[in-house]
């Protein structure tokens, strides 16, 4: 008789519990205590990762987006307390990837260069900027935990969200809604972005302070993505791979002998000028171009780049990055290379072909990132959820017309003598290039007259600097010396 009512009990509550939905708090808090030791000196500071909503024009919620946000304890003027605001790119990435292994608290359990380690997990991070600002990382719609919300029925109207415009202005607003929640307005405010996330807040400068009345001391770009560049194609934007491949190839020692013999910083500035005074000039001549001059040019392509003439001159000057990827190392190894960072090896199924098969380095990041966010997140800042966390998430078709983003800079700028702008790359990336990333910094203004108030600085690694762990100190301090730098400290905000 027991045994029966234990069995009609069980067949009671299964429904209910199979009848649960698996959705996210629209508007929560988990708060929680912790301390770290950077540069030698230990404090605490208070986590805070939960949800806010984006709101649409009649005060309703259109999505709940998740964020982390970490503040210093026992701060004497947090007036003057700086906040950065960092996102990731994709677009349709979350923002685990500068949270969990560059300027957080808690970084990946990974080894020197960056590859993978088991057991899985998370341990301090001493080179931290959280010793002088405080951080919010941010998951756009769809990203991480952050989800949209139907409007009506099961529809969501994807034009508010999934658009270089539509994600700059309802992440203008919801950045509103979260400096005024947390008492921010005072604080000098930066706003990072790595990849996307680049374009991102090139964009976001200008709408926080036209939209939002929201001043900005810095803008900092990592790894940044232009496509006014990158999807556009041409000269400029086939030419400007040049230094790239100088960069892989030289750490791949797959250039000759005299170049090898010499530092990476040393030849970079040769590959530079032959792209900018030879290689752009060429390409533009197009197929009208003298055979003695292409000739010419593809033999000192193939000196800076570990191709053979020949294949220079099988591509008409014009080598995809892509085929790069699949050919330097053919003969040396058989090994592709990685495409966000190409001091990563892949093995594909076979020699020929013109793409390798898969990003060594993506799958494996992605093998140490997931199981950690995923940890550190539930056990670690107590978030508990059965929601997915999006590595990559569902933001396409993503809509790329009118982007004006570089030109919202310059204008953001100009209208906030306090802005300046720091660009982090890495010259091993071989999807955002590092020349790519000074290019843009050249064409924001061209009338040079705020050059002064932009600076670039490169690493020996890849997209994601910051995996390296020399360059994850070294760009760290790079970001606190520039907030350092950018503190108003009295001076008025005028020419």
């Amino acid at each position: 008789m027991k045994k029966n009512y234990l069995l009609i009990l069980v067949l009671l509550i299964a429904p209910i519990a199979s009848a649960q939905n698996r959705t996210l708090p629209i508007d929560t808090t988990v708060t929680t205590q912790h301390s770290v030791n950077v540069k030698g000196t230990s404090f605490s500071y208070t986590a805070t990762t939960g949800t806010q909503p984006v709101w649409d024009d009649h005060g309703q919620p259109i999505a709940a987006l998740h964020y982390t946000y970490y503040k210093k304890n026992n701060v004497k003027n947090p007036a003057a307390r700086p906040l950065l605001i960092s996102f990731n790119g994709g677009p349709g990435s979350g923002s685990v990837w500068m949270h969990l292994a560059y300027t957080g608290p808690r970084i990946l359990k990974i080894d020197d260069e960056g590859y993978p380690v088991q057991p899985y997990g998370v341990k301090e991070n001493p080179f931290s900027v959280l010793d002088v600002t405080d951080i919010v990382y941010v998951n756009p719609a769809n990203t991480g935990y952050s989800r949209t919300i139907p409007e009506s029925g099961d529809k969501v109207d994807r034009s508010k969200f999934f658009g270089i415009n539509a994600d700059i202005t309802y992440l203008a607003e919801w950045l509103n809604t979260f400096v005024t929640r947390n008492n921010r307005w005072s604080s000098p405010k930066y706003i990072i972005g790595e990849s996307y996330g680049g374009t991102r807040v090139m964009g976001l400068a200008l709408a926080l302070q036209n939209q939002q009345w929201m001043y900005l001391n810095g803008v900092i770009m990592v790894s940044p993505a232009d496509y006014k560049v990158i999807r556009v194609g041409g000269p400029v934007s086939s030419a400007l791979n040049l230094p790239y491949f100088t960069a892989a190839a030289w750490y791949q020692k797959a250039l000759s002998a005299d170049l090898q013999q010499k530092d990476l910083l040393d030849i970079l500035p040769e590959a530079e000028n032959y792209t900018i005074n030879t290689v752009i000039p060429a390409i533009a001549k197009g197929g009208f171009i003298s055979d003695m001059e292409k000739n010419a040019v593809a033999e000192k392509m193939a000196f800076y780049s570990g191709l053979s003439k020949k294949e220079i001159l099988d591509h008409n000057l014009v080598v995809p990055t892509s085929y790069f990827w699949k050919a330097l190392l053919r003969e040396k190894g058989g090994y592709t290379i990685g495409r966000l960072d190409s001091r990563y090896l892949g093995l594909d199924r076979q020699l020929s072909g013109v793409n390798p098969d898969y990003n060594a380095e993506l799958t494996s990041w992605l093998h140490s990132f997931t199981p950690a966010i995923n940890y550190y997140l539930q056990e670690e800042l107590n978030f508990k959820t059965d929601i997915k966390y999006n590595m990559f998430g569902p933001v396409r078709p993503w809509n790329n017309e009118n982007d004006n983003t570089r030109d919202d800079l310059r204008q953001a700028m100009a209208q906030n003598p306090y802005l300046n702008v720091l660009v982090q790359s890495g010259y091993y990336d071989g999807a955002t290039t590092y020349f790519n990333a000074k290019y843009t910094m050249w064409q924001i203004d061209p009338s040079g007259r705020m050059k002064d108030r932009f600076d670039f600085k490169g690493y020996r690694s890849g997209h994601m600097m910051y995996l390296r762990k020399e360059d994850l100190e070294k760009a760290n301090e790079d970001i606190r010396a520039f907030i350092t730098r950018t503190q108003a400290n009295g001076k008025s905000a005028k020419y």
